[in-house]
């Protein structure tokens, strides 16, 4: 063989080499990296000192398997009584604030492999009718989950309906309430926006922002509009602290977790005592929907419904100047109880 031809020959021999060996140190990088990302420990609570030491990666991607698999429908009988699944009333709720993003921050913490969400709005506490059939429905509502395990469920209209603080301290007098709020004036218009949307689609009329923010008779803000009220996040909190101490209350700033979600998840995770699970491996910017979208492994990723982040309409700046300076009061009082301060205007 000529000598360029063997030349040649070894050169390319010698690139197939590097490829191989930089795929394989590739993939014992990514394992690794995984092993590190989701390994389980206990909780650190009251409530889990009886959980083992640890539980390998595989156990817990078999699990996530199996709980999927139940949601679906498709588990049998002998399958929960086998991996010791049960129904658990929620250690944690989500308890507000509407258009503050509280899906999103439910979907969030189900990255943590601790942690087991409901996916649906049950309205327990609220609805009459619902809290009629008793504490044995509303766990049947739960999801299944292993006895290690933290359930969350979420359902925004508990923040503001008087009848819920009482009816959760009766469930459970030292369960831990999360708060998620965005500046309130940006909520007050992002839940105006949900329901001229549903209008819209119904074909159906619906008065400006500006016509119910503001009373036309006084040309003062409209209290009685719900979304105004709903985002007067003091006047609803006050309500709640007379049965729950401030200290089983986590408020999320909602506006950070659009921009900036792992600070707000991390402090989420120690205020339910959690060991730190969530990575910025789980979190990835989608620039074509403008937010965080969800990693939960190298196969599944998940993005929030399209719904969210609507665009807003425009609002008379005037108008919103005015919501800013009534809610500015109630804001501060806000920062004072909680002891977190926000940068709205």
């Amino acid at each position: 063989m000529p000598f360029k031809q063997q030349a040649l020959l070894r050169q390319k021999l010698f690139v197939l080499g590097s490829l191989a060996i930089g795929s394989l140190l590739y993939l014992v990088a990514r394992v690794g990296s995984l092993d590190r990302l989701q390994p389980i420990c206990p909780i650190e609570s009251r409530v889990a000192s009886h959980l083992p030491e640890q539980f390998p990666l595989r156990t817990l991607q078999y699990k996530r398997g199996i709980l999927h698999e139940l949601r679906k429908g498709n588990a049998t009988k002998e399958q929960i009584r086998l991996h010791n699944l049960v129904q658990q009333l929620p250690r944690a709720i989500i308890i507000g604030v509407r258009k503050g993003g509280t899906r999103a921050l439910l979907e969030m913490l189900n990255l943590h492999p601790a942690v087991v969400k409901a996916s649906q709005e049950i309205h327990f506490f609220d609805n009459d009718q619902n809290y009629a059939r008793g504490m044995d429905w509303y766990r049947e509502k739960m999801p299944f989950s292993f006895p290690h395990q933290i359930t969350i469920e979420k359902s925004p209209a508990y923040f503001i309906t008087e009848e819920v603080p009482e009816r959760i301290f009766k469930m459970n007098s030292s369960i831990k309430l999360l708060i998620i709020v965005r500046e309130p004036t940006t909520r007050a218009i992002s839940d105006y926006t949900q329901v001229l949307e549903g209008k819209e689609r119904k074909n159906k009329t619906y008065h400006k922002f500006e016509k119910l923010a503001i009373d036309s008779n006084t040309c003062e803000v409209n209290t009685k509009y719900k979304a105004v009220r709903t985002s007067i996040y003091t006047k609803h909190l006050e309500r709640w602290l007379k049965y729950f101490p401030v200290e089983q209350f986590h408020i999320v700033d909602g506006d950070r977790l659009i921009s900036d979600p792992l600070p707000e998840l991390q402090l989420v995770e120690r205020f339910l005592s959690l060991p730190p699970r969530i990575s910025q491996y789980n979190l990835y910017f989608n620039a074509t929907r403008g937010f965080y979208c969800l990693r939960f492994n190298i196969v599944f990723n998940k993005c929030l419904a399209g719904s969210k982040g609507r665009i807003h309409p425009e609002v008379d700046p005037a108008v919103v100047a005015k919501l800013r300076r009534f809610f500015h009061p109630f804001n501060q009082k806000f920062y004072q109880i909680t002891g977190r301060t926000f940068n709205w205007l």
